[in-house]
């Protein structure tokens, strides 16, 4: 077992959203990223198989998908997608979400 505290990641950037690697194996990937209001986390994807999660730990704002799509994000909110599926973050206020990666990488 191992303990990862996600309180030691509470640091922001006024330029830039903070991205800090949690946990890496090879059964999955968690990384924790921090947005000051406003930050945009862009929409991407990746080529490759399997399945992430982003968790709003605190803050809100909106997930971000394909062709401009969004919907609200909110403390406590999960979004599950396909690695291959565009996917994002926009800001609203200052914002915590932790994202899982499943394999394959």
């Amino acid at each position: 077992m191992k303990k990862v505290s996600l309180n030691e990641s509470n640091q922001y950037d006024d330029k830039s959203f903070k991205r800090f690697l949690l946990h890496d194996s090879p059964y999955f990937r968690v990384l924790n990223f921090n947005l000051k209001a406003g930050q945009v986390f862009p929409v991407h994807s990746h080529p490759a198989e399997g399945q992430l999660t982003i968790q709003v730990v605190a803050g809100s704002g909106e997930f971000l998908g394909a062709d401009a799509t969004s919907m609200p994000a909110e403390s406590g909110d999960i979004l599950v997608s396909e690695i291959s599926e565009p996917h994002g973050v926009k800001a609203t206020t200052d914002m915590r979400i932790l994202v899982t990666i499943a394999p394959p990488f």
